[in-house]
């Protein structure tokens, strides 16, 4: 099994522009879902945050099939460290 990454974000987060290209640099593909564009994923993010559209909010789920990963505003270590467990 491979693990996957899903990144929930906005056009405008920077913070999700530094992760998106720091991702890129390392080749670890990520779906991306723009929040502002599908309220079902918007709503997923706010249970992920206690009600707000924190973003970028990662869900991974790791390469061992483990269960699923949830994270606001991770590092690239913490996502690399999330796919390896």
């Amino acid at each position: 099994m491979s693990g996957t990454v899903t990144m929930y974000s906005t056009t405008w987060c920077g913070y999700c522009r530094r992760l998106k290209s720091q991702l890129d640099r390392e080749g670890i593909s990520y779906n991306e879902i723009n929040i502002e564009h599908d309220a079902e994923s918007a709503a997923f993010v706010e249970k992920a945050n206690d009600g707000n559209q924190t973003v970028p909010t990662v869900l991974v789920n790791p390469l061992s099939g483990a269960a699923p990963v949830t994270m606001t505003n991770p590092s690239l270590a913490q996502v690399k460290q999330a796919l390896a467990s």
